[in-house]
């Protein structure tokens, strides 16, 4: 088996390696965003698929990822992961359906709930000691999962009928706009920019650029809201959502030592 991911603050890759230890010490998971990819998911037939759901969608990134590599998913056997801060009624059944269209079979679905990423807006934020709950949750669910997976019976949520109607309806039909292209809305704040250069090198788009004179970062219109550059910038220069940086959190934050 081969685990596939896109991860912004590491909460998908996370999953993916965790799913990944519990069914075979042998499994390697690899980014998209690695140059190998490709490569890699034509030698497994068995694969696990992990993201993050942005309004009860796919990011941007990975429906792009999965249509320019179209040829590489008939028959493959597919079981999908899907992280989300609050809730989605299909966020892997988005994904399925998708695959489906390629031909691939999905195995199962499984909806985990993680450390919201969007650093920027009040609202979601949890405690550490929340978020330090949520993870072991969210560890303990993938173990059962995986052993459910080897036994033959794996988890199928947000495939479902139901499930379709409770994303569309709870919240994709609402915001579909914010994930049908690349967002345009990043923000930097040029007073707190310092031009390290750190968010040009995360940023998974190449989104991000520093300006002639280098004193601060410039933001493109390819944005896929993966919250990476400003959970990481040093400064709190970036926002995409909200107008400042509240809190900043990567996974490694919430995990117990």
């Amino acid at each position: 088996m081969l685990g596939i991911y896109f991860s912004g603050t590491g909460n998908s890759r996370y999953c993916v390696e965790l799913f990944l230890r519990q069914y075979s010490p042998d499994a390697k998971a690899i980014s998209i965003e690695s140059p190998d990819a490709a490569h890699e998911i034509q030698k497994h037939q068995e694969l696990v698929i992990g993201y993050p759901v942005q309004y009860s969608n796919l990011p941007k990134m990975l429906r792009d990822f999965v249509a320019a590599n179209d040829q590489l998913w008939c028959r493959k056997r597919i079981f999908v992961i899907a992280t989300m801060g609050l809730f989605s009624g299909d966020g892997a059944g988005v994904l399925a359906r998708l695959l489906r269209r390629y031909d691939a079979v999905i195995t199962g679905g499984l909806h985990i709930k993680m450390p919201d990423s969007i650093c920027d807006e009040p609202m979601l934020k949890r405690s550490l000691s929340k978020n330090q709950q949520l993870v072991r949750q969210a560890e303990l669910k993938i173990n059962c999962a995986a052993n459910a997976f080897i036994r033959g019976t794996p988890p199928q949520e947000g495939l479902g009928p139901l499930s379709h109607f409770i994303g569309l309806f709870g919240q994709r039909l609402y915001f579909y706009n914010k994930t049908r292209s690349y967002s345009d809305k990043l923000k930097i704040n040029i007073a707190k920019c310092v031009g390290c250069g750190q968010c040009v090198q995360l940023c998974p788009m190449s989104n991000l650029s520093l300006n002639m004179d280098k004193k601060h970062a410039a933001p493109g219109t390819q944005c896929t809201m993966c919250y990476r550059c400003a959970n990481r910038c040093p400064t709190q220069a970036i926002t995409l959502l909200g107008k400042k940086v509240i809190e900043q959190g990567c996974v490694e934050k919430y995990l117990l030592k």
